[in-house]
């Protein structure tokens, strides 16, 4: 009798070791499948309305010096729960978020050996070396999130993951709009090519930038888009990266599979862990609706919630600033042109200036004079301090202070200038990738910040990474920025990072942590071959799906021959594309990019700037196809106010706005900010007309785009005068 009972506990174990766990979403669209396979490896199956998405994935990691962690796992424990709440963020596109999910966490246990020793004499006793591990799958109506749990025991009480081995193994050829796997950039134009095609080579050749060579020729980065041939939208990220580093797609063209793959540290692994820890989620959002992917709030759900209680401080906000003047040549950064400077042994007041430095004293005044009069929260000033002329390139450990100013930058003065305009001024640290020197800096700089009166400030990374050796996506440097998010809170300073690792929706753990850059934005415009047409309705299914983008739209003058006549380059939309794009790439922190005379120019068209708002209550996504159109509709927050962005790639076409969301028997003035009839990116950039209607909840606007074009509309309540003065809208 007692060999039976033990016979079918074995085979219960068996049992559980093998067959399949399956969870579904809440709505019942999106189902879960889970197993190990005979050989003890972790496999994972998701569908999408009973059509498979994802097919039999493995999991699991290698690790050094140790046997991996791919097979010869059991089942010990399934714990089953759920959860349905909702939470506000700090800022954000809605007021409100909801978070929905059905949640399996299961425990597997690795037995590595059965030792046999000798405690004291006389007596024997086994013992079992194991390792445990924990896949928490959450499962939500919008996509998939997984991560790897590593409780606190002594086989992996320290360790180094030499890769994750992750799989996404896809159903088909699927449509995929991708940049390769370079450690270092992020900012590529966008290939669009079935997964079989995949060649990294392609956008090498496109990437100005690049400090490094992408890994392999058949891998991509994350956020990745795809659309498979029976219309299924899948993006593929990560939520919550923290302590790890960034993720990779290594692409099977034959079978169409993908791996993940981790960026390295400087000795050649990816990741050193202590338990316990665990992994960033693995996300999969999931739908045969374009506009669903862009409505996710998946990847902030699996965040943590904030954590600095007071978040009073944090204000979204407009700005301007000394910075497009230096992209298009008609100033610099450095003070002088004189080279191979130390920083610590230079008079800066001996070296003759250049005579054409933009951050001075004067010019900085005109900026927020400018911003003072026009509803502009704050002026960005780039190239203050000094360092300036021996910065690029060079893999110096120091090149920047972080608070010392030019010769003809007075800080005390713009300082009280500033604020008897309501103006904030906007700090500015380039590293030159130095994050050693950034870090032990760090505090002092901050402290300079505040008693100057700079709330915000903009950081960067361009160049290779001090330590040598690490990357930008590196574990190490992932670090530095959450730390750099950390040490801000606690001088009550907002960050806008550039040149750093792409966002993973930690915006709602560090609500100071406004914007990033992490993508090709619009500065590539003034100096390079651009950014197509196509690349602004592609980044809000890719790099905007983990986080906000600093992508500083707003270029009224469009051609860069107005600066210099031998110039060629220009701005790959129209103008009114441009103001579009306020409403459809979003960041509570945009930047009015162009220098203050050219809007002068045209302040018929900058006041859909001045008035376009930066944070939300709601957001409507209208029509979008990711690479062809997107038209989006935006509730200001606490007003009665809403923002319409359309946009199209190369071709013209018509955006159809139905207003359905506008409250019922109210009347508003719609103001359309379109392109005008002969419009086109190339030829007509600057080409718009504004024009003025009558609207409520009935109506659906029509509105045509040029090639590379664009609308904007701003809707407000209609008043007495309005009735009078303006005739309904028709089609």
């Amino acid at each position: 009798m007692k060999k039976n009972i033990l016979i079918f506990f074995f085979l219960m174990l068996f049992a559980l070791s093998v067959s399949a766990q399956n969870l579904n979403s809440p709505n019942g669209n999106l189902s879960l499948s889970f197993k190990l396979t005979e050989a003890g490896e972790p496999v994972y199956q998701l569908s999408y309305k009973n059509k498979i998405v994802i097919k039999e994935s493995k999991m699991g990691f290698e690790i050094k010096n140790q046997p991996a962690l791919l097979k010869g796992f059991t089942v010990l424990e399934i714990k089953n729960s759920e959860k349905n709440e909702t939470w506000n963020p700090v800022w954000g596109e809605v007021k409100t978020i909801r978070n929905n999910y059905k949640e399996s966490a299961v425990t597997l246990e690795q037995i590595l050996a059965s030792e046999v020793f000798s405690p004291s004499a006389g007596s024997s006793d086994a013992k079992k070396i194991t390792r445990k591990i924990t896949i928490r799958f959450r499962l939500f109506d919008d996509g998939l999130g997984f991560r790897y749990e590593f409780p606190v025991q002594d086989e992996l009480k320290y360790f180094t993951v030499n890769d994750e081995k992750t799989g996404f193994n896809l159903t088909g050829d699927h449509k995929t709009f991708w940049i390769p796997g370079d450690y270092d950039s992020n900012e590529y134009a966008y290939t669009t090519s079935k997964l079989s095609e995949v060649d990294a080579t392609v956008s090498k050749k496109i990437n100005e930038i690049a400090f490094r060579t992408p890994f392999a020729d058949n891998a991509v980065q994350t956020p990745l888009i795809m659309k498979s041939n029976d219309g299924l939208y899948l993006n593929i990220h990560e939520a919550a990266l923290v302590n790890y580093p960034a993720m990779y797609l290594m692409v099977d063209r034959k079978n169409f599979d993908l791996t993940t793959h981790l960026a390295p540290n400087a000795v050649g692994s990816a990741a050193f862990l202590q338990t316990p820890a665990n992994t960033p989620w693995r996300t999969v959002i999931v739908s045969d609706k374009a506009t669903d992917i862009l409505a996710s709030k998946m990847i902030l759900n699996l965040n943590e919630p904030s954590k600095i209680k007071d978040t009073s401080w944090i204000k979204p906000q407009k700005m301007i600033g000394v910075w497009w003047e230096m992209h298009v040549g008609k100033a610099s950064w450095n003070y002088s042109d004189v080279n191979n400077i130390k920083l610590d042994e230079t008079d800066w007041k001996s070296l003759k200036p250049n005579g054409k430095h933009g951050a001075n004293t004067a010019n900085v005044k005109r900026y927020v004079d400018f911003a003072a009069k026009n509803n502009i929260d704050g002026v960005l000033v780039e190239g203050w301090n000094t360092g300036w002329e021996d910065w690029f390139g060079n893999w110096k450990e120091e090149v920047f202070d972080f608070v010392t100013s030019y010769p003809d930058f007075d800080v005390k003065e713009l300082q009280n200038y500033a604020a008897a305009r309501k103006v904030k001024l906007i700090m500015h640290h380039e590293t030159s990738g130095s994050a050693s020197n950034y870090e032990r800096r760090l505090d002092e700089a901050f402290r300079f910040m505040k008693a100057n009166g700079y709330d915000a400030v903009k950081t960067g990374y361009v160049g290779k990474i001090v330590p040598r050796g690490e990357f930008h996506d590196g574990q190490m440097m992932v670090n530095h920025y959450t730390h750099v998010a950390q040490t801000a809170a606690k001088y009550k300073i907002m960050i806008d990072s550039h040149e750093s690792v792409r966002p993973t929706g930690l915006q709602r753990t560090y609500p100071n942590w406004l914007a990033s850059e992490a993508a090709r934005g619009n500065e590539f415009n003034a100096w390079s071959v651009g950014n197509p047409p196509e690349h602004e309705t592609i980044l809000p299914f890719t790099r905007l799906m983990g986080g906000s983008m600093d992508y500083t739209p707003g270029i009224f003058e469009i051609k860069m021959s107005y600066y210099d006549a031998k110039k060629t380059e220009q701005v790959h939309t129209t103008l009114a594309k441009q103001l579009a794009l306020y409403v459809t790439m979003y960041s509570p922190l945009q930047m009015a990019a162009d220098l203050p005379e050219n809007y002068e120019k045209k302040m018929d068209a900058f006041q859909f700037i001045r008035d376009v708002a930066v944070d939300w209550d709601d957001t409507k996504i209208l029509e979008a196809e990711p690479g062809d159109f997107i038209t989006m509709a935006r509730k200001a927050k606490n007003k009665d106010e809403w923002f319409i962005g359309a946009i199209t790639d190369e071709n013209s076409r018509t955006a159809d706005a139905s207003l359905n969301f506008l409250a019922p028997n109210k009347q508003y003035v719609a103001a359309i900010y379109g392109d005008a009839k002969d419009a086109d990116w190339q030829n007509n950039p600057m080409a718009y007309e504004i024009k003025s209607y009558l609207v409520n909840a009935q109506t659906t606007l029509k509105i045509a785009l040029a090639k590379g074009g664009g609308a904007a509309v701003s809707i407000k309540i209609a008043s007495v005068d309005d009735l009078k003065k303006f005739k309904n809208y028709s089609n």
